[in-house]
């Protein structure tokens, strides 16, 4: 149950934060649905926390994953850059998160 609503949290973020782009591009209106995509996700991610899941895992989980799938959706949906470099540090993040998660397991 914890990942599910990890996942959750993460995905309603994402729409969130991509909805914030639109938004600010003129379409004021949208911020009301950023508001409520960011209150669903800290429900969400409260939700994991209280299945028992690390509060460094969660965050990290929650942080990096936003990351990457933004700045992939975003390359995609607003022809943002995504360079190689910046594919790296999505990487480096990732393994960051990874070892947190093995390191909290023991």
């Amino acid at each position: 149950m914890q990942y599910l609503l990890l996942l959750s949290a993460i995905a309603v973020e994402v729409v969130g934060t991509l909805t914030l782009r639109v938004a600010a591009n003129g379409r004021a209106a949208l911020y009301a649905v950023v508001a409520v995509c960011y209150v669903v996700a800290f429900v969400a991610l409260a939700g994991a926390l209280r299945h028992g899941m690390p509060l460094g895992v969660a965050y990290g989980v929650w942080a990096a994953a936003g990351v990457a799938i933004t700045a992939a959706a975003s390359r995609f949906l607003f022809d943002e850059p995504l360079t190689r470099r910046m594919v790296a540090g999505i990487g480096f993040v990732m393994v960051g998160v990874l070892l947190m998660e093995i390191g909290a397991a023991h």
